[in-house]
Parts: structure tokens; sequence; C-alpha cells
């Protein structure tokens, strides 16, 4: 049985892995949420309503949909012992994202570190880490005694197959020497490889589908990417290689799969080599020469990765699959090894959605009376990347609500407000993980050559993809066309946008999404966008006056940090030593926390512990440094991204002293075992999601922050999926529920008196015996990615 679930998901060493389950309640709650995040629509209440689903009434949902129709049980396995374990988290939280249906319902399931298999909820999947959960697991999640009972729930709960060739498995053992009555096998890994060092080859990436009947095998494979290796990893596809090489990876990658018995889809990696490479190995063998050079295949991966931007969604887009018809399609292909899910199969009709951008800024009679929205990201900060994966994974899953018709759109970098260029992207180019490689991806795909060459190929593939998906009925079409990008003046898009009654999802962290510049730019034309208005935004991004209009809140147990103010210039021009002693002086402390005075979250943010950190900071200023190093000050710490260019302001405070928070997952999984924190200081680091209309703010539930790299969390641990632990809600060790729900009313408060509106995020200190909250920022435009703890 082992076999036959790790048919459907594999992870990208190789072991068994899968995602996780409760999909009514997830529908009912995530499309609630997306439905609150537009500006003056809907309050909290929705949501928490949708939490309170309980499996009484998901059970009666999923038996009316029984009775229209078979629903296939999916298992979604995911965790295990590798290092690969985070990755495998992230991956099921984005099938989960894109599988669910009324046709299909999804059971999640976790491995963890020592091989225990539980049953998670939905909730668990969006964490950032496996360890926001795993010291708690026994509390919140159904365990298995032993891998045995896991695979015999699975058996019983889930639709594969569960016949065991007895005759073949003992054939096995015989041939191998083995003992068939005790039924043990152990595996020990005790070689490594040795391999040639390949000088200047070309890396590239090919994934292959299974478009065949039953166990009859028709592999097609997909556009290879070519990775090339620059200070960053950029991706092309196809390979800017010759034409022949191309279809020599892709006769390649189809025989391996073939030959090596490969199901459903994998991932083939190799290297084009020159046509002078010395490859002695291949001197005999002339399958992979070319007149161009040399093909060289070096790994087999039996699953891709499955995040957002992974390979295997960016090859499927380039040849009209999306997320969800991808995944269906895998799906599908592993029922047809069981008999018993026919009927799934053939039942199974649902209707691929089309891509929106090929009809931007048109009204057509299929598209009428459905709300638009123009998806905004990018922009030219250090949060930027941030902002990539904030607007991808919002288009992502405003895309499946389906209510909606939704457009991807990029805010390139540039210095007149006014006519700065947004580009309106086609589905494959959003799928990128850094915004230059996008501009770039979007020049590239307006070359002419270069769109000739990959309608030419994407034709071909798709082509060969109908020709085996065109026997199963329950493939309905492809849903991704093929568009080119396309270029506005940042004017004309908004213009476009009141034209066609769009409403605009602002994903632009710092800079002038978030300093209330395209918020002003927008209510000037009459265009509706998400999150609070011009005037809360300006004051939110300046920390000063932010401080300001919460000031007057202290008897209601609302506190602010003392802040000193300096020009950047005063501090290139000045002894660092006696501007060290005047801020310590000044704020009464000997250690100073360091910021920018009008951008978000931890960009430039640094502990400093004496003039000479003081120094260091000063020296990246007005080096313009991007970032400083790990470990450059007295204490340790992780890397500090920087704003580019450097503040003109910036901001000196009390650095406030917490508790280090440590997760120590024992064996048994006690939660009194598994989180350390002595509790000295009585104030811990947490952050707020806030949602609902104007005045009327409510509190999510906060998430204790926990640092791994230092004093200050790095903007990866925010919102870098695999990355920062974030407790929600903050454990009960830590913080009583009365602490709790004090804290919650100070937060609404401070959300209502800055007059914030649809969503947003606070980030303070709170008192663990008081509820009193110390206010560290506030961001109108919060990160959206799928590990932030808004998600969660």
């Amino acid at each position: 049985m082992r076999g036959d679930l790790a048919s459907i998901y594999k992870s990208d060493d190789g072991t068994e892995s899968a995602d996780i389950i409760y999909p009514a309640s997830v529908v009912l709650n995530r499309k609630n949420w997306r439905r609150n995040c537009f500006r003056g629509v809907g309050t909290v209440h929705a949501c928490t309503e949708a939490v309170a689903v309980d499996d009484r009434t998901v059970e009666g949902v999923r038996e009316t949909k029984r009775e229209k129709g078979k629903v296939l049980k999916v298992g979604l396995v995911c965790g295990g012992p590798s290092a690969e374990r985070g990755i495998s988290l992230n991956s099921a939280r984005s099938v989960l994202d894109h599988i669910q249906g009324d046709d299909l319902h999804v059971s999640c399931y976790y491995i963890d570190p020592n091989l225990n298999a539980y049953a998670i909820s939905s909730a668990q999947v969006y964490s950032n880490t496996p360890a926001d959960f795993d010291f708690k697991l026994e509390s919140v999640a159904q365990g298995f005694d032993t891998l045995t009972e896991f695979a015999e729930h699975l058996a019983a709960s889930v639709d594969i197959g569960s016949e065991l060739d007895e005759s073949g498995l003992s054939r096995w053992f015989l041939d191998n020497q083995l003992d068939v009555n005790s039924g043990k096998v152990v595996g020990i890994d005790d070689k490594v490889i040795v391999e040639i060092f390949l000088e200047g080859g070309k890396e590239f990436t090919a994934i292959v589908l299974d478009v065949g009947s039953e166990f009859d095998c028709q592999p097609v494979v997909f556009l290879p990417t070519e990775v090339e290796l620059q200070s960053s990893v950029v991706y092309h596809t196809p390979p800017r290689f010759p034409l022949d090489v191309t279809e020599k990876i892709r006769e390649g990658a189809s025989i391996l799969f073939k030959r090596l018995g490969l199901r459903d889809f994998a991932r083939i990696d190799g290297w084009f080599l020159p046509p002078s490479a010395s490859i002695t190995s291949s001197e005999t063998n002339d399958f992979g020469r070319t007149e161009s050079g040399i093909v060289l295949f070096t790994d087999i991966n039996l699953i891709s990765g499955m995040e957002q931007t992974s390979f295997l969604f960016q090859q499927a887009s380039k040849v009209g699959f999306s997320h969800s018809n991808i995944l269906r399609t895998i799906i599908q292909r592993a029922c047809l090894r069981f008999p018993s899910l026919a009927s799934y199969c053939s039942e199974s009709k649902g209707t691929p959605r089309k891509s929106n951008s090929s009809n931007f800024g048109q009204q057509t009679s299929e598209n009428e009376g459905v709300r638009k929205v123009f998806v905004i990201f990018g922009g030219d900060t250090s949060e930027r990347q941030v902002s990539l994966m904030s607007g991808t994974n919002v288009w992502l899953n405003l895309q499946v609500s389906g209510d909606v018709e939704v457009t991807p759109c990029l805010l390139a970098p540039g210095n007149d407000v006014s006519s700065r260029t947004v580009w309106s992207l086609p589905y494959s180019l959003v799928l990128r993980h850094t915004t230059e490689e996008v501009i770039d991806a979007c020049t590239e795909a307006l070359e002419p050559a270069r769109a000739a060459l990959t309608s030419h190929l994407r034709k071909q593939v798709m082509e060969e993809l109908a020709s085996g998906l065109k026997s199963h009925n329950w493939f309905t079409g492809f849903d991704i066309s093929d568009e080119q990008p396309i270029k506005f003046t940042l004017e004309n898009w908004i213009k476009l946008a009141k034209e066609v009654q769009a409403t605009v999802f602002i994903a632009v962290h710092g800079g002038i999404g978030e300093d209330g510049t395209l918020q002003s730019l927008l209510e000037a034309e009459g265009v509706p966008f998400t999150g609070p208005g011009f005037s809360a935004s300006k004051i939110c991004m300046d920390k000063v006056a932010t401080s300001l209009a919460v000031k007057h809140l202290t008897n209601l147990g609302v506190l602010t940090i003392n802040k000193e103010v300096k020009r950047k210039e005063d501090l290139l021009n000045s002894s660092i030593s006696d501007v060290w002693h005047e801020v310590v002086s000044k704020l009464q402390c000997e250690t100073v926390c360091i910021k920018p005075a009008r951008d978000g979250c931890s960009t430039g943010v640094a502990r400093l512990c004496c003039a000479e950190d003081l120094g260091v900071y000063v020296k990246a200023l007005e080096d313009c440094l991007p970032r400083i190093p790990p470990n450059s000050f007295a204490k340790a710490h992780g890397l500090i991204e920087m704003p580019v260019p450097p503040p003109e302001l910036l901001i000196f405070e009390p650095f406030i002293e917490t508790d280090d928070i440590t997760i120590n997952v024992s064996k048994s999984g006690n939660q009194n075992e598994g989180l350390l924190w002595k509790g000295s200081s009585r104030w811990v680091e947490i952050t707020v999601g806030v949602i609902g209309k104007r005045g009327s703010m409510r509190s999510l539930m906060p998430s204790v922050t926990v640092k791994e790299s230092g004093d200050i969390l790095s903007l990866e641990e925010k919102f870098q999926g695999g990355t920062g632990i974030n407790l929600t809600p903050p454990p009960l060790t830590i913080m009583s529920t009365e602490a709790l729900m004090k804290c919650k009313e100070r937060i609404e408060l401070i959300a209502n008196t800055l007059e914030l509106e649809g969503f947003s995020r606070i980030d303070a200190f709170v008192n663990v015996d008081s509820g009193e909250v110390l206010v560290i920022e506030v961001n109108t435009v919060p990160g959206m990615t799928p590990s932030t703890v808004l998600i969660h």
C-alpha cells in the first residue's frame, strides 16, 4: 500500500509525502476571509462563525455531495524525518489550496521526525514550519500508535487500492534471500556518490506527465527550464538552448520515465554541455550527443516540490495547466490504476477556469457581472520580494474562490510616480522568485524570435498532451491560454481600473504602496482598494506619527516606546561616540534599537549595544549597503536587509528585553516539555491581524513570534515559508486566557483609533500578566505570503 500512496505524493528526497484534510471547513473559512479583505466589505464575524463549523456540519455537507455524485477521498501526507520536511509542509499547503472542491475531499496527515503519524487539521498545514505545532501534536492531533495502524486507517479512510500482491512480495523476499515470515527489512545507506565536476555546462530541469490509460505509460515532457546561475538563480522556460538540444532533453526524459517504471509525474534534472566537453562515461553511448553539445541526465525526482512557484507549476502553466488542473490531472491519473475508482473518473468533470488576463480590461458576456480584481505587487523597496510572494498568494487564492476575475500586476521600480510602469502579467510569468526575474521574463517574452519559439514548442507539447488526455472523459481541457504581458503607466493602469470597475488589491509593501501615495491616487479616481485609506496609511508608515496618534491611550493599557529621531546626514557628519552617549542618555538605556522612521517590517532594524555597533550601522548607510552581513555587531544576529536608498530619518528607541522562547520537542511530544520559557521578563513579542470596517475593527488571534537568528525577526522569518516559528494562539504556559482577551481589546482600540479598515497587522509587545500592549509598529499592507501570521 505504501507504493500506491507514494504514487500520488512523494517528497523531493524520495520519501512518501502527502497533504491534509477537513476541506469543507477550509473552503468556508478561507472564502469568507478573502471576502473580508476588501476595503469596507464585511466584518470579522464571518470569519469567526466559519471557524465554529464542527465536524457534524462538515460531515452533513459531505453526505449531501455524495448523494449528488461520488466524492474522491484523498489523503495528503507531509513531514517526515528529512531536512526537507519544511518544504514538504509548504508543498502540502500549496496542494491543499488548489485541489479542494465539491467532488474531492482531502484529509491531512503528518509524519514527525520520529516517524510517528498524526491526522492533523488543515489549520496546521498553514503553519510556517513544523516547529509551530510539533511540540503540541499530542494535544491537538489524532496520533497513531504504529505506522501499521496508520496504514490501516488510510486504507479505510481514503480512496487508494489497498490490496497487497503477496505472491510478488514473497518472490522479492526470496530473490533477495530474506525471511518471508518475519516480514522485516532494514535499509542502510553507507555509500556516497562521487561524480565528475561538469565544467562550462548549463543546468536544466524537466517535468514529465504520464497521460496514458490504466497501466499503459505514455509520458509527455513539458517545456524544460534552463537554470541560469548568476548572483541569483534565473529560470528560462523554454531553455535558451538550440532546438535540437531541447528536443533531445524531452526525448531522453521520456525514455528514462518509461524505463525506470515511473508513474503519474516526475521531475528529471540534467546538464547541457558544450561539444568540447570530455565525458568518459558517455564515450560508448551516443544517445545524449547532438550537433550542438551533450545532454546528460543526473537526477530523478519522484515528486517535484509543489510550492506555489515550483517547477511543476511553472512548466505546467506554459502548456495550458493551472495549479488546480495539473494537480487534479495527476490525481485522476493515479485513480486509473484502481478499478474501484473508475466511476469517479467517469463522473468527475470539473470545468477548468480560464485565465483572465487575456480579457484584461474587456467586458464579455461570459464574465459580465463578475467583480474584477487587480492584484498589484512588487515595487522597489527591500520588501519587494516579499511583496511578490504576497501578491502571488493573493492572486492564486482569489482565483480559487471562483467568484472574482483576478489579474496579477507588477509595479516596476521608478522615480516619477504617475509614469511608473505596471505590467499586466500572464499566468506563467507570475511564477517567479524575484521581481527582477519577472520583469526580465516580460521583456524576454516580447522578443519576436523568443515568442515564436515558445509558441511553437508550446503547441507541440499541448498536441502530445491532448492526444493522450482526449481518451479520458474526466479531462475537460486546458485552462491557461497563451498570452503576452501588457505594459502600462501607473496613471493609465488606474484609469483602466476605473473604466472596468475593478477593485485593486494592494500588496505593494513599503514605499508608495504603504505610505499613502498609491491610496491617494486611487481615491482621486474613485477606484476601490483594499486596506486603510490615504490618511491612516500615511500615519502608520511614520513610526513617530503612529506613536503620537495613540499616546493618549496610556491610561487604557496602550503604551508607546520613547523615541529619538536623527537625520541620516547628521549621523554621517557627527562623532559616533557623541551620538551614542547622547542617545543612551536621553532614552535612559544601555542597548538601543535603530530602525528607519518610514519603512515597514524588519527592514533596517538592528540592535546596537555600543558605539562601535552604531559606527558599523552608519557606515552601512554611508555606503548604501543593501544588507548588513550576519554577526556584524557585538551581539550575534542574522542578515539585516537595508532600505535602498538609505532612509533620511532614523529612530532610536530602548531595546525591549524579552526572554527567549525555545521549542524542544521530546519524544513523547509533551507540550510542557516542548516549550521552554523562563518568564523573568513578563513581556513577549506578538503580531496580530485586525480585520473589519472602519470604527469596528476586530482583532484576530495574536501570534507569539519566536526568533531563531538573533534579537530581531528577519524578513525571512516573518514571511518566507519554512522559516520562523509562530505560536498561534499564545500557549497558556506563557499567557493566560484573561490576559489574552485584554490584549485583543487593546489591539482593537489601537486599530480603531488609527482609523484602520479592511485588514492590517499590528506588531507589539504584550505583558503576559496584565495584557498591556506596547506598540512597535502598524503595517497597513501586511504580508500575505502563505506562511504569514495573518493567514494563521
